[in-house]
């Protein structure tokens, strides 16, 4: 088994990185340019499913991520600009049901949030005023 965390050299971290469990099983693999997180980052659950994927761009978090729940159903998604959560984002109900949804800007919910039970069905409807 692979285990490389890092290629170092003067400037930092530099290259393919990859962390694992206690048990030797992934953690997260990514890469680093310079000391900073560049590139697509994969993170991975206990079981060895993907908990998070998602973009970095000098070591901050940038467009969209997707992150999952122990069963591999999608629990949320949502994009980054400079890590600030932008545009819309959704949040899943166990049983893969849209739970809720609405738009960010620089990091304030604005707008109409809607929110759903299990069924689908609409519940609650939330106007935001970004500050």
């Amino acid at each position: 088994m692979d285990k490389t965390k890092h290629v170092s050299d003067e400037r930092g971290k530099d290259g393919i990185f990859k962390e694992y469990f206690k048990d030797g099983s992934l953690s997260c693999v990514g890469e680093y340019s310079r000391g900073e997180k560049t590139g697509e980052w994969k993170y991975y659950l206990g079981n060895g499913l993907l908990k998070a994927v998602g973009k970095f761009s000098q070591g901050k978090m940038i467009g969209e991520w997707t992150w999952y729940r122990e069963n591999g159903e999608v629990m949320q998604i949502g994009a980054f600009d400079d890590e600030r959560k932008v545009g819309t984002w959704q949040r899943y109900h166990p049983n893969g049901a849209l739970y809720d949804e609405g738009k960010y800007v620089a990091d304030k919910k604005g707008g109409e949030w809607r929110t759903y039970d299990a069924e689908g069905k609409l519940v609650k409807t939330t106007r935001h005023k970004p500050q």
